[in-house]
Formats: C-alpha cells, structure tokens, sequence
C-alpha cells in the first residue's frame, strides 16, 4: 500500500462530495474512556455519514479468551456494512475524532474482510473544514459482499498469542506508562510482552491530528523487520493505527487481535515492565 491508498484529505473528501462521487463515509467515534460515540455523532457529523459502533459492529464480545475486542466475523461484518450503506465498488471513508483509534479499527477490519477500498480521514472530524449535518443518518441498504468470514485468517496478516511471543519484531502501540508497567488503566496485569519495544500509536501524529510525513513516521517506528513485524496495544484497536502507519510505508505488518488483555490474561506468560 501507499500513503494515499489509506488515507485521505478533508480536501480531497470535500472535492469528492461536491462532485457527487460516489462515496460512503463511516463515524467511528470511539475513546477508552468513552466506547460510545453516537451522541457526539448526532450532535455533529460529515454530511451523509453514518455511525458506526466500534464495539458492538467491529468487535464481537461473544467470543471468549481474545481479548477485549475480539475481531467480528465476516458475516456480521458483511450485515453491518449493508447496513451503513456500504456497496460493491464504492469506495469507504472511514474517520473518528480521537486519535484516529476508531478510524483505524474500521480500516483495519473492513479491509481484512476484504474491501479494497477503504481510507482514512487524515486529521479526523477536526480537519474537515465544511458544515457538519446533525442527528442520524438512515442510508439505504448496502449490497456489499464480504469474501472473508474468518477476520484471523482473512486479508491482513494476524499473530496468535505464540506467534507474538517470538516475533522478529514487536511492537505495542500505547502509552509509554502502560508499557513500562508503571499504570494499567483497564487490564488486571501491568507490563508488556517480552521482547516487545514501544511505539506509542499517538507519536505517529502531529498536534492536530494528522499522521507525519513518511519519513518522520519510519523515524519513529524504528528499526523493522518487514513482514515478520507484529503490532499490539491493550485490546487490538489503537494498533490499527501504527498498522496503517506501515502500510503507508510499504509494510505488511500484523495484528496481534487480542493484545494486552489477551497475553495478560494468562498467568504462565511471560510479564515484562523495563
């Protein structure tokens, strides 16, 4: 991939629109702090957008033993997208306004079940520079189709809890001060991953929100080792961000789905906290 095959200007957006191009465009407003996003949503979003549930349409808490976010299933992800509007051929636009957290997941997850064309808004919701539209939008049905049911097996690479532990390179996406064990807001175990070094997926953007240049973010994520990187952070989703940092880069780097919550919730393995 390219930087200009996973993300997208509020500029190039706006021409977009204004040309009536066809295009969908997904909210994924999502903070660890503040799951649900459908209130701020409503009260302001790009126009025509629809919301999109991180936790309840791009995670499936059923599934037991992977983590906080278990990845959902094609089919669902399949019903979900038909259901925000999503069609074969058109393309996805997907953006949050924290982090790029939510947007990432979304990119993440609809391109490992197989869309082809999904982007992410550069700077969020803050860099658009047009109106925004209140209350909900109700699209009509999607017929997209979903190639991919098993998002663990699906069109990105993944890593299990084995495979992580002896990755030629590991990285976790959070904060330093959960890294280093020194807080853990959410999990019941602090630390990180032996072998593991930090890149914290909010070092890869600048103040207002926009990923740095290609340069600065290989600066950044240092020393890699290609397509036997790994990727974590606590449940899966703020190392979508670092992910689609690679990708831009031309790396085919892997998700750990369960991260933090997954590894910690296992007592024999391994906890380290340099």
């Amino acid at each position: 991939m390219s930087r200009d095959e996973v993300l997208i200007t509020a500029t190039e957006l706006a021409q977009r629109l204004d040309a009536d191009e066809p295009l969908t465009i997904l909210d994924v407003r999502w903070q660890l702090t503040d799951p649900d996003g459908r209130a701020g949503y409503e009260r302001g979003h790009l126009p025509g957008a629809v919301y999109v549930s991180l936790e309840d349409e791009l995670s499936d808490h059923s599934v037991s033993g992977r983590g906080r976010h278990p990845l959902p299933s094609g089919r669902s992800v399949e019903a979900a997208a038909r259901r925000w509007g999503v069609r074969n051929g058109v393309p996805v636009v997907v953006y949050d306004d924290w982090n790029r957290a939510g947007s990432a997941r979304a990119w993440w997850v609809l391109t490992a079940a197989g869309l082809a064309d999904v982007r992410i808004l550069d700077g969020g919701l803050s860099a658009w520079p047009g109106p925004l539209q209140t209350g909900s939008v109700a699209p009509q049905p999607g017929d997209v189709t979903v190639p991919h049911d098993d998002l663990y097996a699906g069109a990105l690479p993944t890593l299990t809890a084995e495979q992580a532990a002896v990755a030629a390179t590991l990285l976790d996406a959070r904060a330093p001060e959960r890294f280093h064990g020194q807080v853990e807001p959410v999990d019941p175990v602090a630390g990180h991953i032996p072998g593991a070094r930090n890149v914290p997926s909010t070092g890869l953007l600048t103040d207002d929100g926009r990923f740095v240049s290609d340069g600065a973010l290989l600066d950044r994520i240092g020393a890699i080792d290609g397509p036997a990187t790994g990727v974590y952070c606590g449940s899966g989703v703020t190392a979508s961000v670092v992910l689609a940092a690679l990708a831009m880069a031309g790396v085919d780097a892997a998700l750990y789905p369960g991260s933090w919550s997954e590894w910690c919730s296992d007592p024999t393995r391994p906890v380290a906290k340099d």
